[in-house]
């Protein structure tokens, strides 16, 4: 059972996520056509070597036996590939500011895999003047289709839309938005749409749900209206320089555009990749 957190212990767990916001806000100025300035190779760098630091990999190897799959002592998890950066679906992109990028990066993700074959996403963010892992999400989704859009669409930006828990890659050659798992099909049909189309199909969507709007204000944002008293919510511990968040893989994605995300916690648990 996918279990939720209450409001001020959703907050927490998207702190360290929001400090992705100043990458992109530090990157040169981009637009919808040529898509967000990509992360330098020394914060790549330094991502994956958070990743891959001792203390990180001691709590992987907690996340990895909370369920009993495998012994914490036997987990022995290691680190596949290079981190990757993620792109979430802009807000400003939905308001229709000029120039602004399809999407903007989020975090950077590197893929984590046990002994026993479990995989997790660790998304590492810049606090300060160090590199840190903020959350642990069960499977390999931004990795995964890190690597599926780089086929697709060569050079082209791989970015998420988390209100329903969809991936896509922009075409910036042809100016057109692909769909990459069944969810962004259903959305864009199998061949993809123009990037002004899909600009109108977001603020059609999204318009009277960004941060600020009333729909915010209500409560509704951010996954906590669920509608159960506090007590029922539940939280792995925290040690190390990584918040253990199963319960909440995905949560990062609220911040996009403050929509609320209890449907994409479930789907994450729940994916299926055909």
């Amino acid at each position: 059972m996918t279990r939720h957190l209450p409001r001020h212990l959703v907050k927490a767990a998207l702190a360290g996520s929001a400090a992705t916001l100043l990458l992109g806000l530090a990157a040169p100025e981009a637009s919808a056509d040529s898509g967000p300035a990509a992360p330098s190779p020394a914060s790549r760098a330094a991502a994956h070597e958070a990743a891959g630091a001792p203390k990180t990999l001691d709590t992987l190897s907690r996340f990895f036996a909370r369920e009993g799959a495998v012994t914490r002592a036997a987990a022995d998890p290691r680190i596949e590939g290079k981190a990757v950066p993620v792109y979430y679906l802009s807000p400003e992109f939905v308001a229709g500011k000029r120039g602004a990028p399809i999407a903007r990066l989020q975090f950077l993700a590197s893929k984590a895999v046990s002994s026993d074959g479990q995989e997790a996403s660790l998304w590492t963010v810049e606090q300060g003047r160090s590199w840190q892992v903020v959350n642990i999400a069960t499977g390999d989704d931004e990795t995964h289709y890190a690597r599926v859009g780089a086929e697709k669409a060569p050079g082209g930006t791989v970015f998420h839309e988390p209100q329903i828990n969809a991936w896509y890659v922009q075409d910036e050659k042809h100016a057109r938005v692909l769909p990459l798992d069944k969810d962004a099909v259903r959305a864009v049909g199998a061949e993809g749409t123009s990037v002004a189309a899909y600009r109108k199909r977001v603020q059609k969507a999204y318009g009277d749900k960004l941060p600020g709007s009333a729909y915010e204000k209500s409560g509704k944002a951010g996954g906590y209206d669920t509608g159960k008293p506090a007590q029922e919510a539940a939280q792995e511990p925290a040690q190390g320089p990584v918040t253990v968040a199963s319960s909440v893989a995905g949560a990062g994605a609220l911040l996009a555009l403050g929509i609320s995300g209890t449907a994409l916690v479930r789907r994450r648990a729940a994916r299926r990749r055909g």
